[in-house]
């Protein structure tokens, strides 16, 4: 069952970034967001996470809504014995019930208050901000010479109580520990 994820994320990597590298113009090119979207999903399946966390993964995004309705095909889909559901989200005391919480740009500024508000609950952070997994986001996309990829932040990741898979790691740019 791993295996066949690791390689789904590898597949789902590798196609991000074939299609991030297609010419701009094409009228069938995936949205970035969509692969972001997709990317998460993968996040999510590669963690493990405490028995504490009940049926529902409540996949939250922060601020301003970079998805659209990019994100909403991930509503009801399984992830190992939990169902995703997507909610957006304004204010950080509503992050609370939240398991995986997507930081948007323009909520950058906000992380410092956001991590003591979620402190101690098994919590996924990303985001797709320079320098955000320094600032103690657990996950980190990036998009540079036209491909997807990520930072991890081991550290995050543990205060948070979840576990983040080897497989997922090696496919990380940098692992801050």
């Amino acid at each position: 069952m791993l295996r066949s994820l690791y390689y789904g994320l590898l597949r789902l990597v590798l196609g991000a970034s074939i299609c991030l590298s297609a010419p701009s113009a094409r009228s069938d090119e995936i949205p970035e967001y969509r692969l972001k979207a997709a990317v998460i999903y993968n996040f999510a399946a590669f963690t493990e996470w405490p028995t504490t966390v009940g049926a529902t993964l409540n996949l939250c995004i922060f601020g301003p809504d970079p998805f659209g309705p990019e994100i909403d095909g991930l509503n009801g889909k399984n992830v190992g014995a939990h169902t995703l559901a997507v909610q957006r989200k304004s204010t950080l005391d509503e992050l609370k019930d939240c398991q995986i919480v997507f930081v948007s740009r323009s909520a950058i500024d906000q992380i410092p208050r956001l991590l003591t508000i979620i402190q101690g609950s098994p919590t996924l952070t990303v985001a797709d901000n320079p320098g955000a997994a320094r600032a103690g986001i657990a996950l980190n996309l990036n998009v540079a010479a036209d491909r997807i990829s990520f930072e991890a932040n081991l550290e995050a990741a543990r205060s948070a109580g979840i576990d983040l898979s080897s497989k997922l790691l090696r496919l990380a740019t940098e692992v801050i520990k």
